[in-house]
């Protein structure tokens, strides 16, 4: 991992591509955390910019993770169009959370194993792991389950490592406030689950 001089030339570098996805990214959780629809396309052009960054920087699950997120972009924007019904938080079963974890463990080794045959990846566990976990906590967010959020946590912490690692430091400042927003997030949803209070 760089040095603080190193990280502050990293960022002295970093491309006009990676300050417009991060300032989408912003742009994504202000508006998501005011329920505001226009957050979606935010975020979704911010993820599309992150997916060919990713490619760049031998991310290849970071990149499908991310396209992943294009998708549920397009879903959040459909979901919350004017006069769309609100839900309720519901919790997943503890069994349902132990499987997916596992199935989750053993695609990523396999995965992981894939990657390191063709010398793509940087960190093919890691990265498919993340892959993984993000593509679970994104059906777990569009049935809007509470356990979503402690996903979130620890995907953005593994991607924060993932992205300074591979020199996108800004990017990594991103998944940093991402890692913020996440907590908030699932106290939020907290509070809102036990009083019975829907989401959009």
């Amino acid at each position: 991992m760089p040095d603080a001089g190193a990280l502050l030339e990293q960022v002295r570098k970093t491309s006009a591509a990676e300050w417009l996805a991060v300032a989408l990214g912003v742009a994504y959780i202000i508006l998501i955390m005011r329920r505001q629809r226009w957050g979606w396309a935010a975020g979704g052009v911010s993820s599309l910019i992150l997916t060919a960054l990713a490619v760049r920087a031998h991310l290849p699950m970071q990149a499908l993770l991310q396209f992943s997120y294009v998708l549920a972009a397009v879903y959040g924007w459909i979901k919350w169009a004017p006069g769309a019904s609100a839900q309720r938080i519901g919790v997943w079963h503890w069994r349902g959370h132990l499987l997916a974890i596992a199935a989750s463990l053993a695609v990523s080794l396999l995965l992981a194993q894939l990657l390191k045959q063709e010398g793509y990846s940087a960190w093919p566990f890691l990265d498919s792991l993340v892959a993984c976990l993000g593509l679970f906590a994104t059906w777990l967010v569009a049935r809007v389950y509470l356990e979503n959020w402690l996903y979130w946590i620890l995907i953005d912490a593994l991607s924060l490592y993932l992205f300074i690692a591979q020199g996108l430091v800004v990017t990594a400042m991103l998944f940093a406030a991402y890692l913020v927003i996440a907590t908030i997030g699932f106290v939020s949803w907290w509070r809102n689950w036990r009083t019975g209070a829907a989401v959009p």
